[in-house]
């Protein structure tokens, strides 16, 4: 999308910021009402956004090596994210790294953040995986169902030997309706289970990993295999495995509620509600209360109260 003849504004990263953005958004909104400082979510982003990019790029490039590792090879375009190539679970690594620097630096309990961030992570993947759909990219096996996505045949990921005009299932509109849904059941079940102490998250892990697994089993892009399967099969399987265990833990280590989004010691000392800065008498007031005083009286007070604060 060419901006001015000067900038190049690609809808594929768009659709990154604006998912980031509101995952952003929808974690503060949580995160506060929980008993945060508001804002706080800021500060954790300003860690976990960047390095959650860096590890995305990263898990991309290194699962795809025959794209980027040949002889010959420019290996600049390993930095170009704006060609598409951003995996989410290099970002969940990354970002996790991020979030928990993050969160030790605001005293905000790592897995309150995780907890926060669950229904807004899987809002801002399915802003992202529309971005696949202006690249055209990212799509599933031939079909001849009526919601089939055509793709030009002078696209480099149209599979050889195939009709100009064959359909391919949308594995992106799939996943973004699953992530869609997994909102909801993520806010149903907590709202049921009072999920905290990190089981809001990992039922993010169990949604996302179900529903990635068969996505990419029906994909047609090419991937690294290990034992037949594709790599990101096995990292969904791993995410499946990991939220269970995840839950399991902290059910058995955490049985009661949450008493704090913050770490012992480093809770927010919140204003107190009602305070108007006339009702506190600053060292201007009092010395002008002892001055009238003086004039009133007519009598020198050198020690009168014109020291005092309250």
């Amino acid at each position: 999308m060419p901006w001015g003849g000067a900038v190049t504004i690609h809808a594929y990263a768009l659709c990154i910021l604006v998912g980031i953005v509101i995952a952003a958004w929808v974690t503060s909104r949580r995160l506060t009402k929980r008993g945060a400082e508001p804002g706080v979510v800021l500060d954790i982003a300003l860690l976990a956004v960047p390095i959650g990019i860096v590890g995305a790029r990263a898990y991309h490039v290194f699962t795809h090596p025959a794209d980027y590792f040949y002889e010959g090879a420019d290996l600049w375009r390993t930095l170009y994210i704006w060609e598409g190539g951003n995996a989410i679970y290099g970002a969940l690594i990354g970002g996790a790294v991020g979030a928990y620097l993050g969160c030790r630096m605001t005293g905000i309990r790592f897995w309150s953040f995780a907890d926060a961030l669950a229904p807004g992570l899987l809002l801002a993947q399915a802003f992202g995986r529309l971005g696949n759909w202006f690249n055209h990219e990212l799509f599933g096996m031939p079909t001849d169902l009526p919601w089939g996505l055509e793709i030009e045949s002078s696209n480099p990921a149209f599979p050889a030997g195939l009709a100009d005009g064959t359909l391919f299932h949308p594995t992106f509109l799939y996943e973004i309706v699953w992530n869609l849904v997994g909102v909801a059941v993520i806010l149903f079940l907590e709202r049921r289970f009072r999920l905290r102490w990190g089981k809001a998250f990992g039922i993010y892990l169990i949604w996302y990993g179900l529903g990635r697994s068969f996505l990419e089993s029906i994909r047609v892009d090419p991937s690294e295999m290990l034992l037949g399967v594709r790599v990101n099969v096995w990292a969904s399987w791993l995410a499946v495995v990991v939220g269970i265990v995840l839950i399991w833990v902290q059910s058995r280590r955490h049985p009661g509620t949450e008493p704090s989004p913050y770490r012992p010691g480093r809770e927010w000392e919140r204003p107190e509600p009602g305070v108007d800065s006339d009702d506190i008498e600053s060292d201007s007031d009092s010395l002008g209360d002892a001055a009238d005083a003086e004039n009133d009286s007519g009598e020198t007070r050198a020690t009168s109260s014109s020291g005092r604060t309250s």
